[in-house]
């Protein structure tokens, strides 16, 4: 299928170049500056029972639907991608992308409820991209992975053990626990379930999408994924 052109709405490009259709969507079509918001844009797979799977680009996401393997969807069409136009017919296909997409077919059992792989990216999504010794926020960059009880004193490199810290903090930690650095946590280290994993992996999460995965997340969770545990 060809996919020279986009057309999305209700997400905020922020860019005066789109131009509204008379349907309401924004037109993106190629060449337009506009049409680099399209990568961004990531829509929630599930199974076919409804549970979160992953966020898919709007290439995966048209091939569900190109093949016939879309169950069902929630929300209102956010994105259509137009293809070829049919030689007998002379129109133009269209395929309008829902925000929400179950495919058919079944998942594995191990892989209902995956553990996120523990990356520095994620760690620091998880706490908010916050030094959680000394508070303050800071751009990726400025940011390292500090081992609460040091690796060298047999701490393990898992997400119940480690924590976002900025260089001067974890230089200044050292291979120091805790008590012996005198620094103490702003936050307790918890393990992400699969569903505060996508909400954090994803900052430009449509409101159908935020709703839905918010009605999955943990009843009690150890740590709200939004804001850490401020110290007493």
């Amino acid at each position: 299928m060809e996919t020279d052109t986009a057309l999305v709405r209700p997400a905020h490009t922020g860019d005066d170049s789109a131009h509204l259709c008379a349907d309401g969507f924004v037109s993106l079509a190629a060449g337009n500056p506009a049409l680099a918001f399209a990568p961004a844009l990531r829509f929630l797979g599930l199974d076919a029972h409804g549970r979160a799977l992953d966020w898919l680009s709007w290439q995966d996401a048209t091939c569900l639907y190109a093949r016939n393997a879309v169950a069902w969807t929630l929300g209102e069409p956010c994105l259509a991608v137009h293809g070829g136009i049919n030689r007998n017919s002379g129109l133009r296909s269209q395929i309008l992308l829902h925000p929400i997409i179950a495919a058919r077919g079944h998942v594995r059992p191990q892989a209902m409820d995956p553990t996120p792989t523990l990356t520095n990216l994620a760690l620091f999504a998880r706490d908010q991209f916050l030094c959680l010794y000394c508070g303050r926020q800071f751009q990726r960059h400025a940011l390292t992975r500090d081992h609460v009880q040091p690796t060298s004193k047999g701490g393990r490199d898992v997400w119940e053990n480690v924590v976002t810290a900025c260089v001067h903090c974890n230089s200044r930690k050292g291979s120091r626990t805790l008590q012996q650095a005198q620094m103490p946590l702003l936050a307790i280290p918890y393990r992400p379930s699969w569903v505060e994993h996508l909400i954090l992996s994803n900052r430009n999460i449509l409101a159908d999408q935020m709703a839905f995965l918010r009605a999955q997340l943990p009843k009690h969770p150890r740590r709200s994924p939004i804001a850490p545990l401020q110290r007493s």
